[in-house]
């Protein structure tokens, strides 16, 4: 009995001090994620008749070090661009505005050391003009994949003052600042705004990274075919019959051995040193993934009518994990 009250009593002090370990992790734990301060400042310019604001965005944790991920800029509850902060902590997003107020707010989604927050709104009011032309915007602003993902964004074109169109106006989507082994795609890729056009024209995005192989296709090699042994045989006979000669007759060396030589390049340029035969004995290299990160895209909205091209974009966040 004694013993078992003993070992009841070593098993409590073992708990006590799992408890206590528990209770200390814990604090820290909860903390790894720190409170954030996003801030958002906003000019605004006249650009052909048309109101751009610059948006300059910086978010901060509570220790003043600056935070890494992506930012959107809200209209309201409409999502209208989206960036990727730099080293700094900071992002700077251009924006075309529809005549009228407007209620902007810098949103930050937050990343594994950081939580979410949002700025202060700020409101723009945006002049109203007679010249036609369109504005873009795109839903979601921040998409978030895995290296062999697909991601579907939604780019919405509004026209203003079509009343003012004389023909129909064709706008060509495009995007820019993809990182490597990605690619993006539209439907439709050209975009038609009509004359006295006041609804919005939607055109899907879609966002395609790879996901990298790790092992190469080797494909079966012929049994009557053996290259590597024509490479290493046939120089090698070259090279003796040319020393056999060179015995008896000397003034044969120097031919034998351009001979041996110019076989020896030729067998070497058919076999194993060709990329030819690399590609058919082992296959194509293996594909590398997206590299992960955080990239800010630009999507291009551009319109021509012959003399002067009319060019609008939006930007996009993408975080690749």
């Amino acid at each position: 009995m004694r013993s078992i009250l003993c070992r009841l009593a070593r098993l409590s002090r073992f708990a006590a001090v799992g408890a206590a370990a528990g209770a200390m992790m814990l604090p820290a734990f909860a903390q790894a994620q720190q409170a954030t301060q996003t801030s958002l400042s906003a000019e605004t310019r006249d650009v052909n008749g048309r109101t751009q604001a610059t948006l300059s965005v910086a978010v901060v944790g509570d220790d003043g070090q600056p935070a890494s991920g992506a930012v959107v800029i809200q209209d309201g509850r409409k999502q209208l661009a989206g960036a990727a902060l730099d080293a700094e902590g900071k992002a700077q997003i251009a924006v075309g505005l529809l005549p009228g107020g407007h209620d902007l707010r810098a949103v930050f989604a937050g990343d594994s050391q950081h939580q979410a927050s949002s700025s202060e709104i700020s409101a723009v009011s945006a002049a109203a003009s007679a010249t036609p032309n369109f504005t873009i915007s795109v839903n979601p602003a921040s998409l978030s994949l895995t290296p062999g993902q697909s991601g579907t964004v939604t780019a919405s074109l509004k026209p203003v003052n079509a009343s003012s169109l004389s023909a129909p106006m064709f706008v060509t989507l495009s995007c820019s600042g993809l990182p490597d082994q990605s690619s993006c795609s539209f439907t439709p890729e050209n975009v038609e705004i009509l004359p006295n056009a006041t609804a919005a024209i939607n055109s899907s995005m879609l966002i395609t990274t790879a996901q990298g192989t790790g092992s190469l296709a080797k494909p079966a090699i012929k049994p009557d075919s053996n290259p590597v042994s024509w490479a290493v045989l046939l120089p090698g006979a070259l090279g003796f019959a040319g020393l056999t000669f060179a015995v008896r007759r000397r003034r044969w060396m120097s031919r034998m051995s351009v001979i041996a030589f110019i076989g020896l390049v030729t067998t070497l340029g058919m076999t194993a040193c060709a990329p030819r035969y690399n590609y058919y004995n082992h296959g194509p290299p293996h594909n590398r993934p997206t590299p992960s990160g955080s990239y800010t895209l630009k999507v291009t909205a551009q319109s021509s009518n012959g003399v002067a091209a009319t060019t609008n974009y939006a930007t996009l966040a993408l975080t690749v994990k």
